[in-house]
């Protein structure tokens, strides 16, 4: 597909006028925030969604109980409701249509009834760096379909997450035999390795996933030589722009993966090759510039608990091997019991020193929060 020069400038200012006044990630990241929380709909005082969220800093971890729900499985919980919920709390932008693999998460305290977390569960990313240094070589992806799952969204509420360790607490949950055999049944699936990444990278020095093992564990950094996303209204009319122009047809294919982020990648391409010889050196500057937007980030893994999750995904072996001193400890009451013991240090210094937050921290029209937590 080539543009005529017209439309190529057109397109190209698009990307140029919208990274244009973006200097850090989190700068990126409050702009699509805050742009998402003004479309949300205003609600009564005492009415709104950040009622279902935890909000009871008095109970102890050792006194509390969870239940995980299934959004979109149970009436109560529709993926609208988790999408809702799920906006107001994280700091990154919720996006609605993902393809592969998907199970969506909502724990919540039971002697509260109140929400302390959101997880989402996909297919994981094609190409890893850290992945591919741990297996020794790029895996099979039919195969490595079969046998992974990756953590998407791991979001405590907050200040659940600052109080509690609540991180650790959804982090721990996501390695547990159960998620695992939840995935197993719904797919059809033989997991064995789960993955996830932290939200940010040199921006924060910690990631809320360290300090874990033996269930997860660090295992690098990944590359990070990509072009943030487009969001919202500006994708959706630049890409609808797009598709007119290439004779009513997709830059690519409805089912692929990470389609937003390939459609986006076609659209630069296109624009590249279109573009006159003055104007590409502007619109390549600009997306040299959008790039450094973004940052290498932590990578961590959980074998669940297996001796030999790397040997099974490489095809070395087909049966899955339990790790006699490990694997026990992946159920989720021993889990939890081991985040119980550690929140409560965690807790009980936070009290004793007067530092318990007790406000509760939502994305709203007239407040937003810190975006790096």
């Amino acid at each position: 597909m080539i543009l005529c020069e017209s439309d190529a400038a057109y397109a190209a200012d698009k990307f140029i006028d919208y990274f244009s006044n973006m200097g850090r990630i989190d700068e990126y990241l409050r702009n699509v925030k805050l742009d998402r929380i003004s479309k949300m709909p205003s609600y009564l005082p005492g009415c709104g969604p950040e009622e279902d969220m935890f909000d009871d800093f008095d109970i102890h971890p050792q006194d509390m109980n969870f239940k995980v729900y299934s959004a979109g499985k149970d009436d109560s919980f529709t993926n609208a409701y988790f999408n809702e919920r799920l906006q107001i709390t994280t700091s990154h932008s919720v996006e609605d249509s993902i393809p592969g693999k998907v199970l969506k998460w909502i724990v919540m305290e039971t002697n509260t009834k109140k929400i302390v977390g959101f997880i989402r569960f996909g297919s994981p990313t094609i190409n890893s760096k850290p992945r591919n240094d741990w297996l020794g070589q790029p895996p099979e992806l039919t195969r490595f379909n079969r046998h992974s799952i990756m953590g998407f969204i791991i979001v405590p509420t907050q200040p659940f997450g600052f109080n509690y360790l609540g991180g650790k607490l959804l982090a721990l949950l996501c390695c547990s035999h159960e998620a695992r055999e939840q995935l197993n049944s719904k797919y059809n699936s033989d997991i064995c390795l789960f993955e996830t990444t932290s939200l940010y990278g040199t921006t924060k020095s910690s990631s809320q996933y360290d300090g874990l093992k033996p269930y997860l564990r660090y295992k690098g950094l990944t590359q990070s030589d990509f072009t943030p996303l487009l969001h919202d209204d500006i994708f959706k009319n630049l890409n609808k722009w797009f598709i007119e122009r290439n004779n009513n047809k997709l830059l690519v294919k409805e089912n692929a993966s990470s389609r937003k982020l390939k459609t986006q990648s076609k659209m630069i391409s296109i624009i590249k090759k279109s573009l006159s010889s003055q104007k590409v050196v502007e619109f390549q500057t600009a997306i040299a510039n959008a790039k450094n937007l973004t940052e290498k980030k932590r990578t961590y893994f959980s074998d669940y608990g297996f001796a030999n999750s790397r040997e099974v995904i490489r095809g070395d072996t087909d049966k899955l091997e339990k790790n006699p001193i490990n694997f026990d400890k992946f159920y989720q009451e021993n889990l939890i019991k081991w985040w119980k013991n550690k929140a409560s240090k965690r807790y009980d210094n936070l009290k004793s020193n007067n530092n318990l937050r007790t406000e509760l921290e939502v994305w709203t029209k007239n407040h937003d929060i810190d975006i790096i937590r």
